[in-house]
């Protein structure tokens, strides 16, 4: 059973969309990048899809290079990604505005900044070497 080329086609369409949308209308850096891969992976699929229909192999090679950019890609966003909320304690990326060109106008957002996480409220990974306190009731064995 052969499945007709404009399904691979429209499956492929769905991922690049569902992507570009959600790469234009977040704001957390972890959302973009897995947006941008996805509408990388809606583009690799419609190049097998058209390999396939045509019987060469050029769209799979560019399949095979589009999988190992993505790949490289991975690595590099997500080192950036962990740089950057280091530096700021935040993955939104209204707050990156400094890092434009100069000369550049800022882009004033509409919508305000959620709230800084309180840092005591989040949770501590208890030190390594060193039981965790016990509460009434707890057993550790």
């Amino acid at each position: 059973m052969s499945v007709p080329l404009e399904q691979y086609l429209v499956v492929g369409a769905i991922l690049f969309v569902l992507g570009a949308v959600g790469f234009l209308t977040r704001r957390n850096l972890i959302t973009l990048f897995l947006c941008a891969e996805l509408m990388l992976q809606g583009v690799t699929l419609n190049f097998v899809a058209f390999s396939k229909h045509h019987g060469q192999m050029t769209g799979q090679v560019f399949s095979l290079m589009i999988i190992t950019i993505a790949a490289c890609e991975a690595g590099l966003a997500l080192a950036l990604i962990l740089v950057l909320y280091n530096s700021r304690r935040t993955l939104d990326v209204s707050v990156w505005q400094d890092l434009r060109e100069s000369g550049l106008e800022q882009t004033i957002d509409t919508e305000p900044l959620p709230a800084p996480a309180d840092e005591a409220a989040m949770p501590r990974l208890q030190e390594a070497g060193k039981m965790p306190t016990r509460r009434r009731g707890d057993s550790y064995v």
